[in-house]
């Protein structure tokens, strides 16, 4: 027996809303459950034909994966923030309905994968699948070697608790020129906490003026231009 979907649960995943979004959707009548008008709680399954402001919303429903190179400037959420654009500007009208993966913030670039599959999106975000992320990291300055052991072998505490990660690569400084020039890094993270990166190095002192992400698990940037983006296989 086919176990029944949470409504609001259902609307956000076809819709591309928020939980909170479809909520307020059924709260305000927009929704039906086979022409009666839904209520917050409700559960289907498919046997029930549900519809958005009169129209028909199908139970089944084509998943779809993409991965785009988001350009820096632009915020994942899918209303603007203050003057920065989303980056759903930029998304052909066909991929709207899709969320992204976990996010990356207006200052950052790199690979956004975006879907509408929910349990993909659990399964690539959830830290107990420990999916590593790769980025290239640009500070103002060099890292000390101390200071790149305790990321990496100690972790950094911050308030939302200990941050640690892998610094596997540093390139060679472009200039000897003092003060100290800028310096870039391989980092490789197993967690997604909000500005991680960023935040660990503050900590210690340093400022991220580069932040870039090239993997996402087995993902890969694959050479997408900023603002372009493809379909890919889970």
């Amino acid at each position: 027996m086919e176990m029944a979907l949470r409504l609001n649960k259902f609307l956000a995943a076809r819709l591309g809303l928020s939980r909170r979004e479809a909520d307020a959707a059924i709260a305000s009548g927009k929704v039906t459950i086979d022409g009666k008008p839904a209520v917050l709680g409700a559960h289907i399954d498919k046997t029930n034909k549900v519809c958005y402001n009169g129209k028909h919303i199908p139970y089944a429903v084509d998943y779809l994966y993409v991965a785009m190179n988001k350009p820096v400037g632009y915020v994942c959420s899918r209303r603007a923030q203050g003057s920065a654009p989303t980056l759903y500007e930029l998304l052909p009208a066909k991929y709207h309905n899709l969320k992204t993966v976990g996010r990356l913030d207006k200052d950052s670039s790199g690979l956004i994968l975006l879907t509408n599959d929910g349990d993909f999106a659990f399964q690539m975000t959830h830290p107990k699948f420990h999916k590593e992320k790769v980025y290239e990291v640009e500070l103002n300055r060099p890292l000390e070697p101390l200071h790149q052991q305790m990321i990496s072998d100690y972790g950094i505490m911050l308030e939302d608790g200990p941050s640690k990660f892998t610094i596997v690569k540093q390139s060679a400084p472009t200039s000897q020129a003092k003060p100290p020039v800028k310096a870039a890094y391989t980092v490789i993270l197993s967690e997604g906490r909000n500005r991680q990166i960023r935040r660990t190095f503050a900590a210690l002192g340093y400022k991220v003026t580069k932040l870039h992400r090239t993997q996402f698990g087995k993902y890969q940037l694959s050479g997408l231009e900023p603002g372009q983006c493809v379909i890919i296989k889970p």
